[in-house]
C-alpha cells in the first residue's frame, strides 16, 4: 500500500486534514532545502511537496517562479533531488512527492525516473502540464513501484474530464484553487467548496486543496470541505525572508506550526 494512502487513511481516522508544506528543491542550495526538509518534519508535516525547478514554470505566480530561478542558478538536477531524498527518508517515515513540469521529467526519461524514484522513496509524482491523457508512458514507468500518479482538478473541470482524472489518478486529488498561477490570497471564493463535493462524490481518492493556501484562518474555512492542504508561496516567500534578514528562523517556525495545528485540530 502507497505511504500516502496509510497517512490519508489515518488521518481520517483522527478527523484531521493533511498538512502538506511546499518548498522548491535548491531554493536557495541543497543544504538549506535538507533544513527546511527537518523543520517540515519536525512541525508534523504529513507529506511534503517538492517543486523541481523549471525555467518556464508557468502554473507559478512570481514567488515560486523567482525561488526556481534561484534553484537553476545552483545547477540543481532531479539527480541531485533524487539523492536528498533518499537521505531524507532514511531518518523520517513522510510521504514526499515531486512536483514540476513535463519538460525536466521527460528529459530524465520516464523508465529511470521510476526506477529512481523507487529506489530515493520518492511516493508521488504531480506533473502540473501532464493531462491524463498524455500519462500512458510515466504511468507505466510507475507500474508496481508504489509511487502514486497525482493530477490536477480546477473549479471548471467538468464532468468528462473528471472521470478520466479518475482513471488514472492515485494519492490524491489535488484541487487548484482558482483558475490562474500560484501564490497568496486573502481569501478564496465559498463556491469552489461544491466544485469539491462534486469531485468528492465521483472518487474514493482524498482531494487536497492547493494555491493560495496562506493562513491558518484560510484552513478552518474549508477544513470540513477538505482532506488536506498544500501551502506553498506563503512558505516559499517566508523561507527566502529569512535569508534577507526580514525574518526571525523562529518565527518561520511558528509559522508553520499554526498552519500544522490548523490541519491537525478543528477550529484551531
Amino acid at each position: 500500500m502507497n505511504n500516502m494512502v496509510k497517512r490519508f487513511r489515518q488521518l481520517k481516522k483522527e478527523d484531521k486534514r493533511a498538512f502538506i508544506p511546499y518548498i522548491t528543491a535548491g531554493d536557495p542550495d541543497l543544504e538549506k532545502t535538507k533544513e527546511i526538509l527537518e523543520i517540515f518534519a519536525n512541525t508534523s508535516a504529513d507529506i511534503i511537496e517538492l517543486g523541481v525547478p523549471f525555467s518556464d514554470p508557468m502554473a507559478d505566480g512570481p514567488v515560486i517562479e523567482e525561488a526556481m530561478e534561484r534553484a537553476l542558478k545552483n545547477g540543481i538536477t532531479i539527480k541531485d533531488i533524487l539523492y536528498m531524498v533518499k537521505d531524507f527518508k532514511e531518518v523520517h517515515d513522510i510521504p514526499v512527492v515531486l512536483m514540476g513540469y513535463y519538460n525536466p521529467f521527460f528529459q530524465y526519461g520516464f523508465e529511470c525516473l521510476g526506477e529512481d524514484c523507487l529506489k530515493s522513496g520518492v511516493d508521488g509524482i504531480l506533473i502540473v502540464d501532464m493531462p491524463p491523457e498524455e500519462a500512458k508512458e510515466m504511468k507505466a514507468a510507475l507500474k508496481g513501484k508504489g509511487i502514486a500518479s497525482i493530477f490536477l482538478t480546477t473549479p471548471v473541470t467538468d464532468e468528462a474530464r473528471i472521470k478520466k482524472i479518475k482513471g488514472v489518478a492515485e494519492g490524491f486529488i489535488y484541487f487548484v484553487s482558482v483558475t490562474g498561477v500560484t501564490g497568496m490570497r486573502e481569501e478564496l471564493p465559498e463556491e469552489i467548496k461544491e466544485k469539491i463535493k462534486e469531485i468528492k462524490s465521483k472518487t474514493e481518492l482524498p482531494v487536497v486543496l492547493g494555491f493560495g493556501i496562506s493562513s491558518p484562518d484560510t484552513i478552518k474555512k474549508f477544513y470540513d470541505t477538505c482532506d488536506g492542504f498544500v501551502v506553498g508561496s506563503a512558505i516559499v516567500k517566508k523561507w527566502q525572508e529569512i535569508f534577507m534578514n526580514k525574518l526571525k528562523k523562529e518565527d518561520f517556525i511558528n509559522f508553520l506550526e499554526r498552519l500544522s495545528s490548523s490541519c491537525h485540530i478543528k477550529d484551531k
